[in-house]
C-alpha cells in the first residue's frame, strides 16, 4: 500500500498533525528536518504556515516547491489515539 496524505492541520510552531490514507492521523514535528538550500525558507514561521496538501503529489508542498515525500512523514509522526 503507497501512503498519502489525505488531510493536513497546522498545530504550532513546525508542528503538523497529518492523515494518511490508511486513517492514520499523527503529529509531526519537522523542527529538526528543516535544513538545505529548498528547505531554508521554511525556517521562517510565517513561510512555514503557509503549507498546503498537494492534491496531485498527495504530500504536504510549500510555495516554493519543497516538500517531504509521505513515506518519511509517516515513519517521523507520532501517532493519535483514535477516539470513540
Amino acid at each position: 500500500m503507497f501512503i498519502h496524505v489525505e488531510k493536513l492541520e497546522y498545530l504550532e510552531a513546525y508542528k503538523l498533525r497529518l492523515t494518511f490514507n490508511n486513517q492514520v492521523t499523527q503529529d509531526i514535528d519537522l523542527s529538526t528536518e528543516i535544513y538545505g538550500e529548498i528547505f531554508e525558507p521554511l525556517n521562517d514561521i510565517e513561510y512555514f504556515q503557509q503549507v498546503f496538501l498537494n492534491p496531485e503529489t498527495k504530500t504536504i508542498e510549500w510555495p516554493n516547491g519543497a516538500d517531504f515525500a509521505p513515506e518519511f512523514l509517516y515513519e517521523l509522526g507520532q501517532a493519535i489515539p483514535q477516539t470513540a
